[in-house]
């Protein structure tokens, strides 16, 4: 019996032990200026009060979406105006095409950079998967302040503040991973008619199942790669 206690100890206290993530006096400062509206607001619109979140990026609409769990779904939180991205619609390949890229990501703890030269950054973890599998080069895209960038999701200041600290609660609240979802557009069959000559529309498809069913079911896509295509479970 003390064994078995002293292994539900260990077990117990690896449970509870808080999550590592880097900081600064600059986040910090951050989360000081903007987490208690935020946390009122999630509050008041009765999210899930140890919260996840999801967050989806419109490329076209230079929009960028933050949903929060409420219940066993995901409901729109925030909008944000991406002040700046380059490259125009279509995914990034290469090491230097100026493009941002399209895809399914994961944040991590890891991934946040509370000392960027670009105020803050998060790193959405290109490539992914399916882009190291095709061979696409590149790294260190992030979404960051400054309002200026060459293929990172560049947003002001007070906007990355707002983004860095719910990503930053979010993960301290123990969700292990953020998975950020970046569409050219809204993946409409309307706007999959508009687009249908670009040399673009072969990886679009391929993407089309995972917006659709965070559509139909407000709940994260769950992506893996086959024969490098994305695939998305139930």
């Amino acid at each position: 019996m003390p064994k078995l206690f002293f292994i539900l100890l260990l077990l117990l206290s690896a449970i509870a032990k808080p999550i590592d993530l880097p900081d600064s006096k600059r986040a910090s400062d951050a989360r000081m200026a903007t987490w208690p509206k935020l946390q009122q607001e999630l509050t008041e619109q009765k999210f899930d009060s140890k919260y996840r979140i999801y967050i989806r990026i419109i490329k076209q609409l230079n929009l960028m979406e933050v949903w929060a769990k409420k219940g066993t779904t995901y409901a729109l939180f925030k909008r944000y105006n991406i002040c700046y991205y380059s490259g125009g619609l279509g995914t990034k390949i290469s090491r230097g095409d100026g493009k941002s890229p399209e895809g399914f990501y994961t944040i991590g703890a890891k991934q946040l950079n509370p000392v960027s030269s670009y105020h803050l950054a998060i790193n959405i973890g290109y490539p992914n998967k399916l882009e190291r599998l095709k061979g696409y080069t590149g790294d260190a895209i992030m979404i960051h302040g400054n309002c200026a960038s060459i293929g990172c999701y560049a947003m002001t200041n007070p906007t990355i503040e707002e983004i860095y600290t719910l990503v930053y609660k979010a993960l301290g609240a123990g969700q292990p991973g953020i998975n950020v979802d970046v569409f050219p557009f809204r993946m409409t069959d309307e706007h999959m008619k508009e687009f249908e000559k670009s040399p673009y529309m072969p990886f679009w498809k391929t993407m089309k199942p995972g917006y659709d069913q965070f559509e139909k079911n407000h709940l994260p896509p769950v992506v893996s790669v086959v024969n490098k295509q994305y695939t998305f479970g139930k």
